[in-house]
């Protein structure tokens, strides 16, 4: 299996989690795969290239967003699409647990994106150092962020 392979739906989910549509999101993963034969082919680094993979899709996301941003606010439109809840679970289930998704949400949303970030690769699968090369941060950092997010996560889901 080839890392396109491997890492396509994760690298999707992470730069979704940015707050980007899917079709800039396949063009992301485009760009970012298309670096990475760019980088092999000058014959650099193939040291931990899931993180350098991520890396350059994390920034290619942030440029998107931003540019993404800048045309919403000429334009005065949010494409942002509504939440859908799963319609497998009875109604009482599911309105269990929109509450629940809801309030974990509250508290992504409110942690500093930086918290936010290192939350979404983790979830993804990446372990610490791979976070801390991706984001350009300490490790120590990495598990301090971590430690804080997954703490509030933990209290707001046990109200």
């Amino acid at each position: 299996m080839g890392l396109y392979d491997e890492l396509r739906v994760r690298l999707l989910r992470y730069i979704l989690s940015f707050g980007i549509c899917v079709q800039d999101g396949e063009d992301i993963i485009q760009e970012t795969f298309l670096a990475l034969f760019r980088h092999l082919q000058m014959g650099r680094s193939r040291r931990n290239l899931h993180s350098w993979i991520f890396r350059v899709g994390h920034n290619l996301a942030l440029k998107r967003r931003y540019a993404n941003q800048r045309f919403q606010s000429a334009d005065g439109a949010d494409s942002r699409a509504p939440i859908r809840v799963d319609p497998s679970p009875n109604a009482e289930e599911q309105m269990t647990m929109a509450e629940r998704r809801h309030r974990l949400l509250l508290v992504v949303h409110a942690l500093p994106e930086q918290d936010q970030r290192c939350l979404a690769l983790r979830a993804e699968g990446l372990r610490y150092r791979e976070i801390a090369e991706v984001l350009g941060i300490s490790l120590a950092t990495v598990s301090v962020s971590l430690s804080r997010s997954l703490t509030r996560l933990a209290c707001a889901d046990a109200r």
